[in-house]
């Protein structure tokens, strides 16, 4: 398995706010669901932070999100591990497969893979 990205999140109801600040940084908005933006490095595009008021389909908003080359492979790891699962694998409509997780701090972590 291998990491393609990750990405901090930030819960916020301030996202123009957070667009502006970051702009300040040389983030620029790469995406914008109207629950989540994500803000990129022109320079370098796997940079990226995302800002979030809440998630769309599940009922905790995650800290990170960690995208995989295979998702399925990573939720099979973390079943047979015994993590907790927060947020089940499924596909969502805005071209991701993802689940939840949450790790030793208590994070939750967005495990995803894009389809």
């Amino acid at each position: 398995m291998t990491v393609r990205r990750v990405v901090p999140n930030i819960q916020s109801e301030a996202a123009q706010e957070s667009r502006e600040f970051y702009g300040l940084l040389g983030f620029e908005e790469v995406m914008n669901h109207g629950w989540i933006m994500t803000l990129a490095s022109p320079a370098s595009p796997a940079a990226q932070i995302s800002v979030m008021s809440s998630d769309k389909t599940a009922s905790v908003t995650p800290d990170m999100s960690v995208e995989v080359d295979d998702v399925d492979a990573a939720y099979a790891v973390m079943l047979e591990r015994g993590v907790e699962i927060v947020h089940p694998l499924q596909d969502e409509e805005w071209g991701v497969r993802r689940f939840f997780v949450r790790d030793p701090n208590g994070r939750v972590v967005n495990v995803l893979g894009h389809r």
